[in-house]
């Protein structure tokens, strides 16, 4: 088997401000065809900031399609095609949190629902950090919460942060600071 499907078309059924959705039809291995329902997302980034003492800072967010606050990593999408991820990571951070770091480290990247969605999300660590103000979108509300990495790491293990994203920048980051390979 080759594991492979050939698009035969594709018809866009929405575009909105984010995301554009299309409809497939993809010849599958066995000549038939199957429809296909993609959603079109331009990426993003997700950026775990450790200070010296190993905290956190993560963000308290209200999410529309759960209906409830939602404990997340300062994140956000790439606003235009080509964006350096890094560069979107570095303003997703000092606009969510306040904090400017020295140094970056890439955790590499998630396909956040490769069901159904071609979002790539691009996740660092963050450290040596330098705090100012946040500057949060207009329509953007949030609330910064500064936890410890071995406490978040506790969370995730037991279940208690829903959120994937934050899952594997969390486990990640704290294998990578554990390693030596990562300094604050």
């Amino acid at each position: 088997m080759e594991l492979h499907e050939e698009r035969v078309s594709s018809e866009t059924v929405f575009e909105g401000r984010i995301i554009r959705v299309a409809v497939d039809q993809n010849r599958l291995e066995n000549g038939r065809v199957a429809s296909r329902e993609i959603v079109h997302h331009p990426g993003g980034v997700c950026v775990l900031p450790v200070d010296g003492e190993r905290n956190c800072y993560l963000v308290r967010q209200f999410r529309a399609p759960f209906e409830k606050v939602l404990l997340e990593l300062p994140a956000g999408k790439l606003d235009r095609a080509g964006e350096d991820p890094l560069e979107a990571g570095r303003r997703e951070l000092r606009e969510e949190t306040g904090a400017a770091a020295e140094r970056y480290y890439s955790l590499g990247e998630m396909y956040s629902s490769p069901g159904f969605c071609d979002e790539v999300i691009y996740l660092y660590l963050a450290t040596g950090l330098d705090f100012g103000e946040s500057c949060p979108d207009e329509d953007e509300f949030l609330a910064v919460e500064k936890l410890p990495l071995a406490e978040l790491v506790g969370r995730v293990l037991r279940g208690e942060v829903p959120d994937g994203k934050t899952q594997l920048a969390a486990l990640k980051a704290d294998a990578l600071l554990r390693s030596g390979e990562a300094v604050l």
